[in-house]
């Protein structure tokens, strides 16, 4: 998959996460909202590959295939921007502890909307965040 194919996933995952928002599916909106900030940060983590001259450490990629939202904004280097933006580190504790074991969850209406706004939030939402660097 590439860096666009993952922009493209992740822009078509909150719009879907967005419609069973709003038609009361919330483990679903949960999921898929949780899911465009892992497909997001993937692209961001091939931006960071593409602006060094060094090779990757050997088992670099390797680690890249999961799922952990925390592990993923490390290697796209985006930590050190994150805290320096109270409302945005905010928003990212929210979003953080999704995981993809939440599929097996049955959120409520509460965790989707709440997900789900401080992934879009306009001004310091993770999603907005992200695009700025894929």
């Amino acid at each position: 998959m590439n860096r666009l194919e993952l922009r493209q996933l992740s822009e078509a995952r909150i719009v879907e996460a967005k419609v069973l928002l709003d038609s009361g599916q919330y483990p679903g909106a949960y999921y898929l909202a949780g899911y465009a900030v892992e497909c997001g940060l993937k692209a961001c983590i091939i931006v960071q590959l593409k602006q060094s001259d060094d090779f990757p450490e050997k088992r670099f990629s390797e680690k890249c295939y999961t799922h952990n939202l925390e592990n993923l904004l490390g290697f796209a280097g985006l930590a050190a921007e994150r805290d320096a933006d109270a409302e945005l580190q905010a928003n990212w504790a929210v979003v953080k502890d999704w995981s993809e074991e939440s599929r097996y969850q049955m959120s409520g209406d509460a965790k989707a909307r709440e997900i789900y706004s401080a992934i879009t939030d306009v001004d310091h939402g993770v999603l907005p965040w992200i695009k700025l660097h894929w």
